[in-house]
């Protein structure tokens, strides 16, 4: 954003723990002029680095590997004033500082800001239509998002030693948060706001509860690790967009093939928007109405032809960042109704993006360390401020890791054709460089028209105009040596 200038947030990191004071300390302001611009290899080593050094104490090496960890068992002082620097808040703002993902607070800019589907009017003109005034407004719609962040001190996870998340978990927490968005967006609506009084609503702590950190909780990093394993999903080790949204997949039919109540717990089909090879290779993804028609009957057994549906789409916008080409489109998909943010950050450093102004985006950070939380579903009165934060970061959309995924909730059928409608205007509108494009079935590439209805299309022809298109960093395509595996 050209003359960016950002003001420090008042208020605190809802989120806090004993040792994690950099949501207790004053956010950081870094000025425009001064801001690193590191490169992305060089954030990738820094992130390495730092990441290591969090795993130290939170995760454990395997006993075969340390054969005499018991006589070096006993904490001395300089291990605890270690722990102290690497699990605190000074090593936190070290590692912000680094990666450059620390900005701060709102900018002085007067133009719109859109946070999953909802517009702000930032500037004095009178707001019209579905925009809502002030600033008051989105800080209280960013701090009602549920945030999901690095955990230690929760049961190992499956046979491994690791009890913490923290150096590794990034992208497995950003898409905790899309998907909890889903649901809160299912069960209580887009106008839902958190409130300071208690009791919490049901629903609301029936969704905090899918997220646990145990093998009890439905969508645990346990379970989510556990689905992502023909995904090389493992505890420790790092994964990309198109690895976790295939392990969600997975997940969720896991789940409603071992109970006949799975609808309560995942109320939505879920459907991955893939290119050819079904993925595994680049290109524009095809988002085919056919299968997604599909996956809600298969979701609801037969018994009605649509229903809510998760969209994940996963991209790759370019080689070593983001070609300049797709920058316009990301910011527009924040518009959508049925928006449901990107999973997306910096080399080595996931976050989950959910709202735009001009060429910053808005986004909740998992990088955060907090001690394990278990709410149980009958507990109305728990404590829920580790799940939800008013810090406000923002990031260049200009700097995102080209790897990232776009996720969308359609609640009924006429909210999935007006999704469509929107998806096929955005497509026309891209200069032939689409993020996705969408058709009425495999057999055709023809796209549906701008009235998205997902019933028209019966008979359809080839349209070459829709062909998959390699997502190269360059402004022309280089041939196949340029697409990259997702």
């Amino acid at each position: 954003m050209k003359g960016f200038c950002e003001k420090a947030v008042a208020s605190k990191c809802l989120s806090k723990s004993p040792s994690d004071t950099s949501n207790t300390s004053p956010p950081l302001v870094w000025p425009e002029a001064g801001f690193p611009d590191s490169k992305s290899s060089k954030n990738s080593s820094w992130s390495t680095f730092f990441g290591s050094a969090f795993s130290i104490f939170d995760s454990h090496s395997e006993s075969s590997a340390c054969p005499r960890k018991a006589l070096h068992s006993r904490p001395n002082a300089w291990t605890t004033a270690v722990r102290k620097v690497v699990t605190g808040g000074s090593m936190r703002r070290i590692q912000e500082r680094v990666l450059g993902i620390a900005r701060t607070g709102i900018s002085n800019s007067t133009s719109d800001i859109w946070l999953l589907g909802v517009c702000y009017k930032i500037s004095q003109d009178g707001s019209s239509g579905d925009e809502v005034p002030g600033l008051p407004a989105f800080e209280q719609d960013f701090s009602s998002r549920i945030i999901l962040t690095y955990r230690k001190g929760f049961e190992a996870i499956d046979d491994s030693n690791y009890t913490s998340d923290v150096g590794w978990g990034c992208m497995l927490r950003s898409s905790q948060m899309l998907v909890a968005q889903a649901l809160l967006f299912h069960h209580l609506g887009r106008s839902w706001r958190k409130n300071s009084y208690k009791p919490c609503e049901l629903e609301y702590v029936d969704i905090l509860h899918l997220f646990g950190d145990s093998n009890a909780s439905s969508f645990s990093i346990h379970n989510l690790i556990r689905a992502g394993k023909v995904y090389d999903l493992a505890a420790g080790s790092w994964v990309g967009p198109y690895a976790i949204c295939r392990s969600w997949e997975n997940l969720v039919r896991s789940k409603r093939e071992a109970a006949d109540l799975v609808e309560r717990v995942f109320p939505m089909a879920i459907y991955i928007v893939s290119g050819d090879e079904d993925g595994e290779r680049g290109g524009a993804p095809v988002l085919c109405i056919e299968d997604a028609r599909r996956c809600c009957v298969e979701f609801s057994r037969g018994q009605d032809e649509w229903t809510p549906i998760l969209l994940l789409v996963p991209l790759v916008l370019g080689l070593e960042k983001v070609n300049p080409r797709y920058i316009p489109l990301l910011r527009a998909t924040f518009s959508f109704p049925q928006s449901l943010g990107i999973l997306g950050g910096k080399p080595g450093a996931s976050t989950y993006l959910i709202g735009v102004q001009d060429e910053e985006a808005f986004y909740l950070d998992p990088h955060d360390v907090q001690p394990v939380c278990s709410i149980s579903t009958d507990n109305l009165d728990a404590d829920t401020l580790s799940y939800h934060c008013n810090v406000i970061r923002h990031i260049p959309l200009d700097s995102l890791d080209p790897s990232l995924a776009l996720g969308f909730y359609c609640r009924d059928k006429d909210d999935f054709d007006d999704f469509c409608s929107r998806a096929s205007k955005l497509a026309d509108e891209s200069s032939g460089a689409p993020l996705f494009t969408v058709a009425q079935t495999h057999s055709t590439l023809k796209p549906v028209g701008q009235d998205g209805d997902s019933t028209k299309g019966d008979t359809v022809e080839r349209n070459n105009s829709f062909s998959m298109i390699p997502m190269g960093d360059g402004e022309e395509c280089a041939g196949e040596d340029d697409w990259q595996l997702l």
